[in-house]
């Protein structure tokens, strides 16, 4: 790491971003040379600011907050630099015949998940959670108009949460104020979303367990593309009723999803995916409340998924193993 360290000797820290907090660890000319490393921090600190005001649901100020309080619905325009996260939504909203809906922002919200950090269930939550009891869906709630398909359209309150594709939306638009030329070693961390462009050092990314986040169920190596983690374990909680809560819900029942105990998913950044952070985080999400193999029909990847019996499904392809020594 010493040596792969010596390649990205800057590291630019963001620790508010999305929540999580971003790291970015550039070379070249990004990372030695002062003035050039300076304004690519400003650069990236001022779009994720700018990220935030549009789509962050725990902003009252927010382009989606304001959706949510538009009780007749209306008319929204969202950035262009939109369009390709509102592509994948559409992708993984069909492919998981609605089982991934950015509309779960209501769902989260009465199951304590808000703007507040309350973590107290509503008391209509049992009988009102899902679009099976109602709820607006991404299909049937909003429609997509303009040049670019940015502009939402809705004629209600809708609550969307990008929670299952965002962050790594957000990485990937952060790699793109880079070139490969300009900076050939690039390494951003978004608390788990990771996108790695190392062509000669291949980076070892620990496996986090999720029944015990100071251990690791396994490492991956990366030289070039994305690897997305997704597990409850670092966003639980437990309602005054005793019900164990968390954000990893299937859109369709809004119920937190229990037979999965973590993901984890590559996606190699192949010129023909534009996204592959992106694409790793939304299929992370999607390995909870979908088959892997329709996703596999639709999307290219690999995977691994941990149950909570401990028992594992590695994709021949991943790069990296489990529970080995």
């Amino acid at each position: 790491m010493s040596e792969l360290s010596g390649h990205m000797p800057r590291v630019m820290a963001f620790p508010k971003a999305l929540g999580t907090g971003m790291i970015a660890r550039p070379s070249g000319s990004a990372a030695t040379d002062t003035t050039a490393a300076n304004a690519l921090e400003a650069r990236i600190a001022a779009f994720i600011g700018e990220y935030e005001s549009v789509l962050s649901r725990f902003r009252d100020d927010s382009t989606v907050a304001t959706m949510g309080r538009a009780t007749r619905g209306g008319r929204f325009e969202f950035p262009d630099w939109a369009a390709g996260l509102f592509d994948l939504v559409d992708a993984l909203v069909d492919t998981t015949d609605g089982a991934i809906d950015p509309c779960v922002g209501e769902d989260l919200i009465r199951l304590g998940y808000d703007a507040r950090y309350s973590f107290a269930l509503a008391d209509d939550a049992t009988t009102r959670l899902g679009a099976i009891h109602g709820r607006p869906t991404w299909r049937d709630d909003v429609t997509r108009n303009g040049d670019h398909g940015t502009t939402l359209v809705t004629r209600r309150p809708v609550h969307l949460d990008f929670g299952a594709c965002g962050k790594g939306y957000l990485v990937d638009l952060v790699a793109a104020m880079t070139s490969p030329t300009d900076c050939p070693y690039l390494l951003i961390d978004a608390g788990g979303d990771l996108f790695v462009r190392s062509p000669h050092h291949p980076v070892t990314i620990a496996l986090e367990d999720p029944s015990d986040t100071t251990r690791a169920v396994g490492t991956a190596t990366v030289t070039h593309g994305a690897l997305c983690a997704s597990a409850p374990s670092r966003r639980h909680w437990r309602s005054a009723g005793g019900l164990e809560l968390h954000h990893l819900i299937n859109a369709i029942d809004g119920r937190p999803v229990d037979d999965v105990a973590a993901t984890w998913t590559y996606v190699d950044a192949d010129p023909a995916v534009r996204y592959p952070t992106a694409l790793a985080d939304g299929l992370a999400t999607a390995l909870f409340v979908a088959d892997p193999n329709a996703l596999a029909a639709r999307f290219g990847f690999e995977c691994a998924i941990l149950r909570p019996d401990r028992t594992a499904s590695v994709s021949r392809g991943f790069p990296g193993s489990l529970f080995t020594h």
